[in-house]
């Protein structure tokens, strides 16, 4: 049975030209409709296909003698882990495939790698930053603090808030502030709503890490190899490169020096957010598609029943009929250390991006609110 695939029609949707007004989130989405046909056979292989690749990653840290070549296979677990959450993520948006059910299963099979909680995702992901892109106070997401927030913050506070924003320490972000406070058996005062799923998917989280690290452990006693250096290599570097890989991700997906951020609802709302507050940051070397296209993220943002295997198809479509509107950025490591050296703080007021002393280094936005 050959799944039916439905194609972009575009002669008679319109360009719009940057000065004209824009046409809205709903008209937008109306045009995208033909991309948001899901499949089942092709997710179900892709996640299969990935959850080999982490096995035979992790086989490989065991199996070579090399420190280094331990090492490295570790980080190709890694970014496997990152591959699969990206595969997870789609199935938490109920994009990946037609059937909710089958979305549920697979979205916590694929999060099981990267210790993430699927409920617990679902609310602060697709309710709160997708809900809320870029509205302090509601999205938390590498939400920027003002300079009066920045100076109230205690001296062990400034000082993470500097490594965070360092360039350096996008894992160490991830770690502490989204995936230990708020997804990994969260306090109240980050979570204040008490489910069982949220307890229940952080026991089977749990689990999962306590297997992988025994059968580390069972392989290293068989091999005849310290269980030390096993658990380092197959478990303690593939997490901390995927917290790296997905904290550097997000950064870059939401901090540009023209990407703005917003204390005012109202003002918020009339920005058009779901397509100003996102970057479409592009690789060399193909590498946008090794990560599953999440990095075509406006038009994930404008849609999220778009699936992953249709937003190249989708962005494209949206920089051609909305010139102009559209951040799109080629990465270098000179331009990310240089977001990282200029977006420290923000004024709220000016929509500006400032840096710890309170002095402005971009241009201000509000004309364009």
């Amino acid at each position: 049975m050959v799944e039916n695939t439905p194609t972009l029609e575009t002669p008679l949707i319109p360009i719009i030209a940057p000065e004209s007004p824009f046409p809205g989130r709903k008209t937008v989405r109306s045009w995208l409709i033909p991309l948001c046909g899901k499949r089942t056979l092709l997710p179900v292989a892709m996640i299969a296909f990935d959850f080999l690749l982490f096995f035979s990653a992790l086989w490989a840290t065991v199996w070579f003698s090399s420190f280094w070549a331990k090492m490295g296979m570790g980080m190709v677990a890694g970014f496997v882990i990152g591959r699969l959450f990206i595969l997870g993520h789609d199935a938490c948006h109920q994009s990946l495939t037609p059937r909710r059910g089958l979305n549920r299963i697979l979205g916590r099979l694929a999060f099981l790698p990267s210790l993430t909680p699927y409920s617990l995702w679902d609310i602060g992901h697709n309710l709160v930053h997708h809900g809320q892109t870029n509205l302090k106070g509601f999205d938390f997401v590498w939400a920027p603090f003002s300079v009066e927030e920045y100076q109230a913050l205690s001296p062990t506070r400034q000082w993470l808030e500097r490594l965070y924003r360092s360039g350096w320490a996008p894992g160490l972000y991830y770690f502490i502030e989204m995936w230990w406070l708020r997804m990994y058996f969260p306090a109240k005062t980050y979570m204040g709503a008490r489910r069982s799923a949220f307890v229940w998917d952080g026991v089977l989280v749990t689990v999962f890490a306590a297997l992988w690290m025994g059968g580390l452990a069972l392989m290293a006693v068989n091999s005849h190899q310290s269980i030390l250096l096993t658990e380092l290599a197959g478990f303690v570097m593939p997490f901390v490169f995927w917290n790296f890989m997905i904290g550097f991700v997000v950064y870059a997906h939401h901090t540009h020096t023209s990407v703005a951020w917003y204390d005012n609802k109202v003002e918020w709302m009339r920005a058009q957010p779901f397509v100003t507050t996102t970057v479409h940051l592009i690789f060399r070397f193909n590498m946008g598609a090794l990560m599953h296209h999440i990095m075509e993220h406006t038009a994930h943002h404008l849609d999220m029943g778009i699936p992953l295997y249709r937003l190249k198809e989708a962005q494209k479509f949206l920089e051609t009929h909305l010139p102009g509107r559209i951040i799109i950025q080629n990465f270098s490591w000179a331009w990310y250390f240089k977001t990282a050296q200029l977006c420290k703080l923000y004024d709220f007021k000016e929509k500006c991006w400032l840096d710890f002393e309170g002095n402005a280094t971009s241009r201000s936005l509000s004309t364009n609110a």
